[in-house]
């Protein structure tokens, strides 16, 4: 008779049967570890194939573009990965929950602070994007006309070992060039209606490949002949090219860029090349500026006086706004929190819903109801009122802070009524027996332990509204707009959506002075920060 042993809820024995629930699942250890460790197996070994071929995807396109620094990241993470999830150790096993999140606080924590703090310090924007190589060579093929008297080439994309080139058929003659190689006859090219069927060297390009090719194809300029005057060929569509001829070269040996009427452009040290009546050739590089983005915010012809006005806006704005949500959500409440109250679930339900709703929705829908000319607040509440509620500087700003209150009480509201239930009903029945009225138990002690529980809340409650863009864009889009200010400010941008007009929506995209504001708003609220959580401290020592 073959032994086996089974599981019960008691104890087990070789061959014991009785009470107990047998399962029947034979536990023969060499059974049960290789079916185990068999599917084990597959699935570590399909998981590793996958992130490695993500891994090495990311890393051969880092490559690929010239992104060293993203490529040594990704190489060191993917070596890491490998290392903390297959690894046959149990050491490893608190990193296998760390190693994501690390690596997502790298990425978008770390790498993102490091690289606007760098980009603060150039003069990134439009016009100074790449390089100084990059930029020459944008300048060379920009600023170029067609060569006199020259007529059409009808021409064939081709592809060699060394890149485009372009085929044409002249006098029954097949010519190719590329990029380093004028003009000439290829032996043993065909052609057909003016076309080249057969280029040997060479793979004749469709014109989906054609099309997939523009960038490089725009960039491609082959030399006519050996003659700098004959120009070069360049087409824009990949059947026909025309001769160009610079009309603006770069004298490496002066690094500077000459135009065709002999003016030079001297390299200004700055990210450009500058005439002698100091016209600036667009586009430029990237250079490092130093500390002069962070002088252009407090000069006041650049933007100063606009920089005071906004910050002092956006402290007034993120102030009112914590402390009318506080007070109203407080308020609440302490109405809602009387156990004598009837249905008061239901209220608290009520009150709940406006924090429910999506917030950019709920700003949507009041910026309608503001509208001045068929707002339902103007044509149904008030009669068909004009009131500029959004086009006024000071009734824009109200509205803000309305809409601002009608979002953020709620949550208030949340977290004052958890803290108001914290407090034990004890202190309040001392201090009945001392005498003291509702006005002077809030004052004593419902408001400084509820300071001791929100406090951390409203610190980070004024840092959201800080940098609460989405009210101000949603809402006004930081306006009205002051006309006479050249930075695009308007009455009601706060710093962060003052950051966005300089970057994206100001005209000039400067990424670097964009940069600089953004640092000093991150200054500003960690220091604000860190002053309100040691006076939250002190106050929780207080109690």
């Amino acid at each position: 008779m073959s032994t086996r042993t089974t599981v019960r809820g008691g104890a087990t024995a070789p061959g014991e049967t009785g009470g107990g629930a047998d399962l029947g699942v034979p536990l023969d250890p060499r059974h049960s570890h290789s079916q185990g460790f068999g599917l084990g197996f597959v699935v570590k070994l399909v998981l590793m194939a996958l992130i490695n071929a993500f891994g090495l995807f990311g890393i051969l396109t880092a490559w690929a573009a010239g992104s060293w620094g993203i490529l040594a990241f990704l190489v060191v993470a993917l070596v890491v990965a490998d290392l903390v999830y297959f690894l046959p150790t149990r050491k490893l096993l608190p990193a296998k929950y760390l190693f994501p999140g690390l690596i997502f606080l790298l990425v978008f924590q770390v790498f993102v602070l490091v690289y606007t703090a760098a980009t603060a310090f150039t003069n990134y924007g439009d016009g100074h994007n790449a390089t100084k190589d990059a930029a020459i060579t944008q300048l060379t093929t920009t600023y170029e006309q067609r060569v006199e008297g020259s007529g059409a080439y009808p021409v064939t994309v081709l592809e060699g070992d060394d890149g485009l080139a372009l085929a044409t058929v002249q006098d029954d003659q097949v010519l190719v060039g590329a990029a380093e190689q004028p003009l000439a006859p290829l032996e043993g090219a065909a052609a057909a209606d003016g076309r080249v069927t057969e280029a040997p060297g060479y793979e004749i390009l469709s014109y989906g490949e054609v099309v997939g090719a523009e960038d490089e194809l725009s960039d491609l300029r082959v030399p006519v002949s050996g003659q700098t005057e004959d120009g070069a060929l360049r087409t824009d569509d990949g059947r026909t090219a025309y001769a160009y001829e610079p009309t603006l070269v770069h004298d490496e040996a002066a690094d500077a860029m000459v135009a065709a009427d002999g003016t030079v452009y001297a390299d200004n040290g700055e990210g450009a090349f500058v005439g002698p009546e100091g016209e600036a050739l667009r586009p430029g590089w990237r250079v490092f500026v130093g500390l002069d983005n962070f002088g252009a915010i407090f000069d006041p012809a650049v933007l100063g006086s606009a920089f005071v006005s906004v910050t002092v806006w956006t402290f007034a704005f993120a102030v009112l706004s914590v402390a009318l949500t506080f007070f109203l959500g407080l308020v609440l409440a302490v109405l809602f929190n009387d156990e004598k109250l009837k249905l008061r679930n239901f209220y608290r339900a009520i009150i709940f819903l406006p924090y429910a709703f999506p917030a950019f929705l709920s700003i949507l829908i009041w910026a309608g109801l503001l509208n001045a000319d068929f707002g339902f607040v103007n044509e149904v509440l008030l009669g068909g009122a004009g009131v500029p509620w959004l086009e006024n500087p000071w009734l824009a700003k109200f509205s803000l802070l309305l809409v601002n209150l009608w979002l953020g009480f709620p949550y208030m509201f949340l977290v004052t009524t958890g803290a108001l239930q914290a407090i034990p009903g004890e202190l309040y029945e001392s201090a009945e027996m001392d005498g003291a009225g509702p006005v002077r138990q809030f004052r004593s002690i419902t408001l400084p332990m509820l300071m001791v529980a929100v406090g951390p809340l409203l610190i980070a409650s004024f840092a959201m509204n800080f940098n609460n863009f989405n009210v101000i864009y949603l809402l006004t889009g930081g306006g009205p707009q002051d006309l006479e200010s050249t930075t695009g400010v308007g009455a009601t941008d706060i710093l962060i959506s003052f950051v966005y007009k300089i970057a994206f929506a100001g005209g000039t995209n400067d990424y670097g002075l964009a940069s600089a504001l953004s640092i000093l708003i991150f200054i500003m609220v960690a220091v604000i920060s860190a002053l309100t959580f040691r006076r939250s401290k002190a106050l929780e020592e207080i109690s």
